[in-house]
Parts: C-alpha cells; structure tokens; sequence
C-alpha cells in the first residue's frame, strides 16, 4: 500500500480563450474536488502571472487545499498549454475523470499524464 496518488497533466492545443479565462479556472478548482469526492480546506487562489521570457508569456496559476492534498492549474494560453496536477493521500483516483474533466474545461486536443504512486515506503 501507498501513501497517495500523484497525477500530472500537461494539455496541448487548448482554446486561447478558455486558458486565459480567469472565473473557468477558478470554477476547476472549486469543482474538480467535489468531482473527486474530495474536501476543500479553502477556496482556491489564483493569480495572473506574466511572462518571465520567450517560452512563457504569462497566464493564470491557481491551487485549492483539500483535505487529501491539493491541485493546482497553470495555464499559458499563448502556447495553448496548461500543466495541472492533482495529489491525494486517497488511493484509487479516477485518473479517466480527471483527464476528461481537463480536456473539456480547456479544449485540449492532446495529453501528457503522468500518475505516480506516492510513499511506496510509507509505514502505517
């Protein structure tokens, strides 16, 4: 048995629009934990980062703390790219769910996940 589940999503060719739109990330963030079965310990925070050079230009980066842990969403709607990850000291995540949930949200055309087992060597 495992500590928790970790998993990573980097979506590709996303609607401009919707990667840059400030109230849809912040309403993925509110959603998605009660999607999951999951508890928020605060609202979700989110805040506009501009660009730092030639491969970032900038786009909206927020987190909620849940009870099991915390997701997070980072968009760059120039590139048409969004990186997001949700942690859960839960086993058994609904990766499918998850993935479905990202590729509609943004438009996504295409997926990178990653999913990792958290803790393999965690002692109860």
């Amino acid at each position: 048995m495992n500590f928790g589940e970790h998993i990573t999503i980097d979506g590709y060719k996303g609607n401009y629009k919707k990667l840059n739109d400030k109230e849809l990330v912040l309403k993925c963030l509110s959603k998605l934990p009660e999607k999951l079965g999951m508890k928020k310990l605060s609202q979700p925070e989110i805040y506009f980062a501009k660009g730092n050079d030639l491969k970032d230009h900038g786009g909206w980066s927020g987190f909620v703390v849940i009870e099991e842990s915390h997701i997070s969403i980072h968009t760059f709607p120039a590139s048409g790219f969004v990186s997001a990850d949700v942690y859960t000291c839960k086993n058994g995540m609904d990766t499918e769910l998850i993935k479905e949930y990202f590729i509609k949200s943004f438009g996504l055309k295409d997926l990178e996940v990653n999913f990792i087992k958290r803790g393999t060597r965690f002692e109860r």
